[in-house]
Order: C-alpha cells, then sequence, then structure tokens
C-alpha cells in the first residue's frame, strides 16, 4: 500500500468515526486539553468505564460475557464485505474490533482504499456505522494516554514528526502525521515500519488503525 493510499485510509475511518454518534472515543462530558511529553492531559468528570454492563474488561478489549450485540452487528458488516466487496476480509477479533492487521495487508493486495472506506461506493458504511455504535462504552482518559504512548514510541524509534494525541471537548483525536492531505511522515520506510512493528503493543484493542 502506497503512503497516499494508507493516508486516505486512515482519514476514511476517522470520518466514520465522527459520523456516529456514539463513538467509542467520546465522553459525555470533559473539557479539552492538549498534551505535551512533559504531561498528560486528563477528561474532567470522564465517567469511569472499564467494565461493561456484562462484566467485561473493555480497556482489555474483552468480549462481554454471552452473545455481544457489537459483535453481531460486526460481522454483519464483515459478511457485507466478503459479499460485495472481497471474500477474504477478515473476521473481526473476539472482542468484536476489527482486526486491522489483517484488513491493511488485504488492501495492500487490492491496491486501493475500498476497504476503508466500506466499499467503492460506501456499500457497507451503514453496516459499519451501527456496528460502531454498539461498540461498548471505554474509558477515554485510558484510551488518550494509551495513543500518547503510542506516539512517543514512534517519536523515540525514529519518526521525529509523529505528534500526539490531543483530548478536545471530550474526545480524543488521534496523533500521526502532522499534515494527512500533504504526508509529512513517510510510512513506506524501513524506520516507520520498523516503529510501527515495536511500538503496535501500546495501542488498546479498538484503536490500531486510527494512529
Amino acid at each position: 500500500m502506497t503512503q497516499k493510499t494508507r493516508s486516505r485510509s486512515r482519514a476514511a475511518r476517522l470520518a466514520l468515526l465522527i459520523a456516529v454518534p456514539a463513538l467509542a472515543l467520546t465522553t459525555a462530558c470533559g473539557g479539552a486539553a492538549e498534551s505535551s511529553d512533559e504531561g498528560v492531559a486528563s477528561v474532567s468528570n470522564a465517567p469511569s468505564t472499564d467494565q461493561t454492563k456484562d462484566g467485561a474488561d473493555a480497556s482489555k478489549g474483552g468480549a462481554p460475557k454471552g452473545k455481544s450485540a457489537f459483535y453481531d452487528a460486526q460481522m454483519k458488516f464483515v459478511q457485507c464485505m466478503r459479499k460485495k466487496i472481497n471474500k477474504d476480509y477478515p473476521d473481526p477479533k473476539l472482542s468484536g474490533h476489527l482486526d486491522w492487521t489483517k484488513i491493511d495487508a488485504l488492501q495492500e493486495a487490492m491496491g486501493n482504499d475500498r476497504i476503508a472506506k466500506g466499499g467503492r461506493d460506501g456499500e457497507c458504511t451503514t453496516e459499519m456505522q451501527k456496528a460502531m455504535s454498539l461498540e461498548p462504552p471505554r474509558d477515554t482518559q485510558k484510551d488518550y494516554e494509551s495513543m500518547l504512548a503510542h506516539a512517543k514510541c514512534m517519536r523515540a524509534n525514529g519518526v521525529s514528526k509523529f505528534t500526539n494525541p490531543q483530548l478536545q471537548d471530550g474526545n480524543v483525536i488521534p496523533g500521526g502525521d502532522p499534515n494527512p492531505t500533504s504526508p509529512e511522515v513517510s510510512s513506506d520506510s524501513s524506520t516507520y515500519k520498523q516503529a510501527r512493528q515495536a511500538c503496535k503493543g501500546k495501542l488498546l484493542d479498538g484503536l490500531d488503525g486510527l494512529q
């Protein structure tokens, strides 16, 4: 996958996230804040959502006990993608989150960004948005800290322009390339690829592919 295609892929994912009212990366309250390497921003009065109502640990990516509505909805999206886009579209993880490592590999083989956009003309966007709206609540502070640790790791591994995420109006704004429309970070370079591999463990389940 070229750097341009990869950038479009991540932009498409973010655009879909923003379009869904019940975002995984939002909270009902909290003020804007920015981060620096010297400190970690926090979400004011953010509700604690470490545990789903069914007892699963959402911060660790665990699926709720019993059949998950999120997983079921995600499977409907996957089935749509297999029928309309590519028969090899991968299953979601047991947590219900999509496996972006496998999706990116398939997208690279296809040579376009149809997968990230939910199809050529958004054929499966409705199913994708439905699944995203059913994602169990997440701990916004932990998601932010996970992305921040990932950004620092990327810089420590040679990707010096990789920016920090931000907390803004209770939302987590992913970091990454400071200028996605005209990329300043060479995601096709060996340094970048090695950094991604070294730092992938910093991102909590469900955050991969966003930064």
